[in-house]
């Protein structure tokens, strides 16, 4: 095997550097770290990290790094398992401009880019009842390129859906740079003459492999089973075109024979109608006959969950008081059918009840079509593996092996893994998984701080891999790919003949032996006990984190500087350095590059928390470092707070300086030196002085809690409806028989979230203190509810005031007390939807959804910005933020005749960043209850 240089050769750095714009070129020691880190336990520095975003510099990147020996690891998501997307030479990062999908016909087909997120391939499927047939527990975030190259499935999945079995067509960029695109003939055509001899090569192996008896009855018996060990062999047995073999290949291939640059799927039915049951059975080998039984009935996924894996969730919120109470042996079963219609489902479910009676049960939840009940069940297999996670000693990480027995094997498998757990001391290993395919997943948590705890790891995964390849006949990796954690025992699984063959797929297709060496075949035996990736301790807010990447999709500012994610992979390092002081001038560049990259740049939105499957909300990491970074300026913040009538009119005065300046010298704001100023005059184009109305006496009353935004910053100055939040409110809730009031002393109230996002912690609660007592005196101690126009502040007030207080959100006042007394004529105009991050926290996404179509037909919800990454003042102060969040927006809404949502300062960044007038949620109910 070749052995690469331990630099970089500086004439492919500087080759890379005329391909690669600056800004996505990373050789510091933050990027680096940042980004050598996946989901699985390893770690590995890269040298450099390119941010691609086309096809042609892939090809050109390839082309450089054949010729100087480097190695390249491509990187979709980074939510792979089994160390696929880490290296120590060069990683190429997927960019934002790999979002293309086609669909064609009715949805039977779908042609997408690698950097499209699973979830949104299917969110356009949805309309033809289709979806991809892989279905991983990590859609929402991972990528198509890395479904593909790891072959991923999941719970419904099964081996019929799978990418190799749903393929259709692929574009692909070989290790010398050629592209191949099999559904274009032209190309086919070209790539058969100038690669006649691969082409020869493949069809050799393939014909040589089909003459082997004793080999293909291997293959066939490895893929009758959920298996993605080592490369696609099958594609060598199942099809005789060298063309359809390679593309075959390619599918869990892991990066190590070529990038794909396109995939073309045959979509699966995707049911409408569905139901969900919950068997409980007293012991694992009555549990695992059952599950023979069901798989031939009409059922869409059975997943098996032991009782350590019902023991984990069983405190949560919802779940069934009989949890607890199960036996020791008890194993469950979770049940789901689907079908095209109402009736036919229940023909199924008929036809499930009739045998499930036959069936010894513990606990029983009857299949149910009701989405509350069937999504608990659910929540139940989903909470398992963050359960595990959220528990685990600091320190320590979360690892999930992924493994395939025979059915008939299932049983007496699941019974010696649990032999293992207690041999090695695991003793909150659970095991969950696929049961119809005798796919299992079990977790443990793993330190690796202590030479005695990798050792223990090492004979522990040494006993399974011989009890589950050798001894069963399983798979050690039904669906997270080999990566390096399998790479050593990929010929223990194998055998030497197939692992020979799979050695000479890797030269034929890598002779240089640059695509993602080690990954999948290694020469090296301890791989998978070296560069394991440390977790020490930095704060208990996020010292729960398992590093999945979940939440970098939903991160505003995951294009610019960090994700989540990556913020505390810094932080850890940072305060590992720190307790072992080591490497003091990294810790210095660490810290200092984090102040933009970590601290400044991120929003604090909390998004993150929604997709993070332990909860981590990594803003509160954020404030409570800037609380500690912004001491010498708590009285300031203090004085602010208590003056906050003159600071509002302050700001006021500013804007309507800036505005009128703006009409008499437009573009004057270009000049300013400074960031302050410009921010400012930036603003000014499109906000302007609001002013208080006064209050109505008539109509049922309702307190009106303004935000300081709303009160300080009307619509820009040629708005379609040049009213203030404040007058349309007021005009909208009479029409619905409501007053709207006012109250003394609104100008020195706020709730609060300003000096919050900056750390400024003491004065925030002293703005929360006040703002409770007033609320209290002026609704008569609670007795006259509180309209809240701002679903930011909505947020922040979120159990903080006093219990007798009913502060009520724009949003649900609306959808409950204002729509169902008005009559709405819709407009034809399709309308564009911004969730604002907090209306998402406060769980409004499907309320804003029914309230925007009341008013028009078409509903559009861009994809992709969860956050406008306005973020309060950062918007101002740090405008490549908001404008990085917003980078896809204006092509999604260009169609549209305005903008809503329920935040006046992310209004002002989607107005400026989209090309049309963004206005809070009351414009378009007043403009259509006529």
């Amino acid at each position: 095997m070749r052995r690469f240089a331990v630099a970089l050769p500086v004439a492919f750095q500087k080759a890379a550097k005329q391909l690669i714009p600056a800004e996505r070129y990373f050789d510091d020691p933050i990027a680096t770290l940042a980004y050598g880190t996946d989901a699985s336990f390893y770690r590995l520095l890269p040298k450099l990290v390119l941010r691609v975003e086309s096809e042609a510099e892939v090809v050109t990147l390839l082309k450089l790094a054949n010729q100087h020996k480097v190695a390249i690891t491509f990187r979709a998501a980074g939510t792979s398992l089994s160390g696929q997307a880490v290296t120590d030479s060069v990683l190429l990062v997927l960019g934002e401009n790999w979002q293309q999908r086609e669909v064609r016909g009715l949805g039977e087909q779908i042609r997408l880019q690698p950097g499209v997120i699973g979830a949104a391939a299917n969110s356009v499927l949805t309309k033809f009842q289709r979806k991809i047939g892989p279905d991983p527990a990590s859609i929402n975030s991972c990528k198509i390129g890395g479904i593909v190259a790891n072959n991923a499935s999941g719970m419904c999945c099964g081996t019929a859906h799978n990418s190799f079995n749903t393929l259709a067509a692929m574009r692909l960029v070989l290790f010398d740079g050629t592209v191949l695109d099999t559904e274009d003939s032209d190309s086919v055509a070209s790539f058969r003459q100038s690669h006649a001899s691969l082409l020869a090569d493949l069809a050799l192996l393939a014909e040589q492999t089909r003459q082997d008896e004793e080999l293909c009855a291997k293959i066939r018996h490895k893929y009758r089973l959920k298996n993605t060990t080592g490369f696609s062999l099958n594609a060598l047995t199942e099809f005789t075109d060298p063309i359809d073999i390679l593309i075959h290949l390619m599918v869990g291939s892991e990066g190590c024979l070529g990038f794909i640059s396109a995939v073309t799927y045959n979509t699966v039915p995707d049911y409408p109608h569905r139901a969900s049951g919950l068997l409980v059975f007293p012991s694992v080998n009555e549990c695992c006959q059952a599950v023979p039984v069901l798989k031939q009935l009409p059922v869409s996924a059975v997943e098996l969950l032991d009782r350590r894996s019902l023991r984990s969730v069983e405190h949560k919120a919802g779940m069934p008081e009989w949890v607890k109470q199960v036996s020791e042996g008890a194993c469950a079963l979770l049940i789901e059918s689907t079908a095209v219609s109402a009736k036919v489902l229940q023909q199924q479910l008929a036809e499930l009840r009739a045998v499930v009676q036959g069936f010894t049960l513990e606990q029983q939840v009857d299949f149910s079509t009701d989405p509350k009940v069937y999504n608990q069940l659910w929540a139940i297999r989903k909470g398992t593996f963050p359960a595990v996670g959220a528990v685990r000693e600091t320190g320590t990480t979360v690892i999930i092996e992924d493994v395939t027995f025979e059915l008939s094997q299932l049983a007496a498998g699941v019974a010696r893994l649990q032999q293992l757990f207690a041999k090695y001391r695991y003793d909150e290993a659970i095991i969950f998984g696929h049961a119809l395919e005798g796919n299992l997943h079990f977790v443990f948590t793993q330190g690796f701080d202590d030479p005695a705890e990798v050792k223990r790891y090492a004979s522990f995964m040494q006993e399974v891999t011989q009890l589950v390849a050798v001894e069963f006949g399983g798979s050690l990796k039904a669906e997270h790919g080999t990566g390096r954690n399998m790479a050593p025992f990929v010929e223990l699984e194998w055998g030497q003949a197939a692992y020979q063959l799979m050695w000479r797929l890797k030269k034929l297709l890598d002779p240089e032996h640059i695509l993602n060496p080690d990954v999948v075949l290694s020469n090296n035996p301890q791989l998978h006990l070296q560069n394991l990736k440390p977790l020490p301790a930095t704060n208990p807010l996020v010292d729960k984190c398992i590093e999945c990447g979940f939440c970098e999709p939903v991160c505003p500012s995951r294009n610019l500087t960090l994700t989540p994610r990556q913020r505390i992979v810094t932080q850890r390092e940072i305060s590992r350095l720190q307790a072992t002081g080591e490497d003091a001038v990294r810790l210095k560049a660490l810290n200092k590059a984090y102040q933009y990259a970590g601290n400044d740049t991120c929003a604090a939105c909390g998004m993150c928390s929604t997709a993070c499957p332990v909860g981590i909300n990594t803003g509160d990491l954020t404030r409570q470092l800037r609380a500690e970074n912004n001491r010498r300026w708590q009285g300031l913040a203090t004085f602010l707070a208590r003056h906050f009538a003159a600071v509002s009119a302050m700001a006021r005065f500013g804007l309507n300086t800036g505005q009128h300046l703006a009409k008499m010298l437009p573009g004057w704001h270009r000049a300013m030196p400074t960031a302050m100023p410009t921010a400012i005059a930036t603003a000014t184009p499109n906000v302007k002085r609001a002013a208080l109305h006064k209050k109505n006496p008539a109509l049922k009353p309702v307190i009106y809690l303004a935000s300081c935004s709303s009160r300080v910053m009307a619509p820009q100055a040629n708005s379609q409806d040049s009213r203030s939040l404040m007058q349309v409110s007021t005009d909208l809730l009479a029409k619905a028989g409501y007053q709207l009031i006012t109250a003394p002393g609104l100008a020195e109230q706020c709730c609060g979230m300003p000096f919050l996002s900056k750390g400024q912690l003491a004065a925030a609660e002293l703005k929360q203190t006040a703002l409770n007592q007033w609320l209290l005196q002026t609704s008569n101690w609670g007795q006259i509810p509180i309209y809240s126009d701002s679903s930011p502040c909505s947020l922040t007030l979120q159990g903080k005031l006093d219990p007798r207080l009913t502060i009520i959100d724009s949003v649900d006042f609306l959808y409950q007390q204002v729509l169902p007394k008005l009559s709405i004529t819709p407009q034809s105009e399709p309308v564009a939807l911004h969730i604002s991050c907090s209306a998402s926290q406060l769980g409004q996404a499907a309320t804003l959804k029914q309230l925007t179509a009341a008013c028009t037909g078409q509903v559009v919800i861009p994809e992709g910005i969860s956050c406008c990454g306005f973020a309060g003042d950062k918007g101002f102060l740090l405008p490549e933020l908001n404008a990085s969040a917003l980078s896809g927006l204006a092509a999604q809404v260009s169609k549209c005749s305005r903008g809503v949502s329920t935040s006046r300062t992310c209004e002002i960044g989607l107005s400026q960043h989209s090309g049309i007038e963004y206005q809070h949620l009351v414009y378009l109910l007043d403009k259509c209850a006529r």
